[in-house]
């Protein structure tokens, strides 16, 4: 039997280190039933984000949602956020293999 793949949205945010429960609580309040952060380095238009320490640190957010929350999400980040931090965002579309988890 082949299992279900639902599709969904990827969405993945990558911000200062700082903002993390910031932006968690937010996730929470507008309709993400969960995530998952990562540390993140890179460089980028905000220089270098090596994590060396705690001023230079990066993390990468991913939500699997379904598109609309996925963009509520990222309009919210858009207006609250893109003016005063280091924040990037992206959409990737994903096939969902426990589909009960994304309900």
């Amino acid at each position: 039997m082949k299992a279900i793949t639902p599709h969904r949205k990827l969405l993945s945010i990558v911000c200062e280190a700082c903002l993390e429960s910031r932006v968690a609580h937010d996730l929470g309040v507008l309709g993400a039933s969960g995530y998952t952060v990562i540390d993140a380095r890179g460089q980028g238009a905000h220089g270098t984000r090596d994590g060396i320490w705690p001023p230079s640190a990066n993390v990468r957010f991913e939500v699997i949602c379904d598109v609309e929350t996925a963009e509520m999400i990222s309009a919210y980040l858009h207006d609250n956020y893109y003016q005063h931090y280091g924040m990037i965002s992206y959409l990737s579309d994903v096939q969902v293999l426990r589909p009960e988890k994304f309900l």
